[in-house]
């Protein structure tokens, strides 16, 4: 059965950040993810996790101002300092939190940018990473996003991102399979999937259209996810969607996991 993840990023948005964890173990996940937790004393999130069982299995690496607009500076130009940085603080948050990897967003391409230029910068930022990582035992994954809902990220297909990996040439890089990104980019998901997994090293959910939740639209989550567990995927499964009415009662869809069952695309938004 997969093991699922609540995004309080997107998840629980209803509460104040810090009641969240709180929320999810009380829903049934046993693991959290979110964007970033550099805005919050460690300690104090250190201690959420432990009191409430879970599990911190994922944040992003800085990403530079994210209230101006950027999502990541891997790839821009003239960052290399402040990526490193980053990572350094990184490293720092995860070993506070017990996580064991992180996620790289590559940034949004500047205007009139060199594509072949924010190539060779991305490869240098996650070579760097990569290496600095590794030594600490933490995974690096990085994620393509669909860019109707981030126009200009550079990172937006799963066969650009492994060609820049084989560039890279770190086995301590993997992708960030993002399941609702993909289908909006390029589909296929099962088959890629199927071949990409060796190199993957997370996975995301969410429904398309509207990103609501598994079972909503036109993702075959029923048939998805069994696929995972048929492939042999024992990694986390992130659920980072808009909760469409609430989320709890948009819970169903893991409630049937839960109860042995599976998904089924009938009232997956019950509780």
């Amino acid at each position: 059965m997969p093991k699922f993840a609540a995004n309080l990023s997107m998840l629980f948005a209803e509460l104040p950040f810090l009641e969240r964890f709180a929320a999810a173990a009380d829903a049934g996940f046993k693991g959290v993810e979110y964007v970033s937790p550099y805005e919050w004393p460690l300690e104090q999130i250190g201690a959420l996790l432990r009191r409430h069982g879970l599990t911190q299995v994922l944040f992003n690496l800085p990403a530079g101002n994210w209230d101006k607009g950027e999502r990541g500076i891997a790839c821009i130009p003239g960052r290399a300092g402040e990526f490193r940085a980053g990572v350094a603080t990184a490293i720092a948050a995860a070993k506070a939190l017990g996580t064991s990897r992180v996620n790289c967003l590559a940034g949004i391409a500047p205007e009139d940018a060199d594509p072949a230029l924010l190539r060779r910068t991305l490869v240098e930022s996650l070579s760097y990473a990569a290496d600095a990582l590794e030594r600490e035992n933490i995974l690096l994954v990085a994620e393509p996003i669909n860019v109707h809902d981030m126009p200009g990220f550079f990172l937006n297909r799963s066969a650009q991102a492994i060609a820049i990996f084989d560039k890279v040439g770190s086995a301590n890089l993997k992708l960030q399979y993002d399941v609702y990104h993909m289908q909006r980019m390029e589909g296929d998901l099962a088959a890629t999937i199927e071949r990409l997994l060796p190199r993957i090293g997370h996975i995301q959910i969410a429904d398309t259209p509207g990103r609501y939740e598994p079972g909503t639209g036109e993702i075959a989550y029923d048939f998805l996810l069994r696929h995972l567990d048929a492939l042999g995927y024992d990694g986390w499964v992130g659920a980072e969607y808009r909760p469409k009415a609430g989320t709890v009662a948009g819970l169903g869809w893991m409630k049937a996991w839960r109860e042995g069952g599976g998904p089924r695309r009938r009232n997956l938004t019950s509780g």
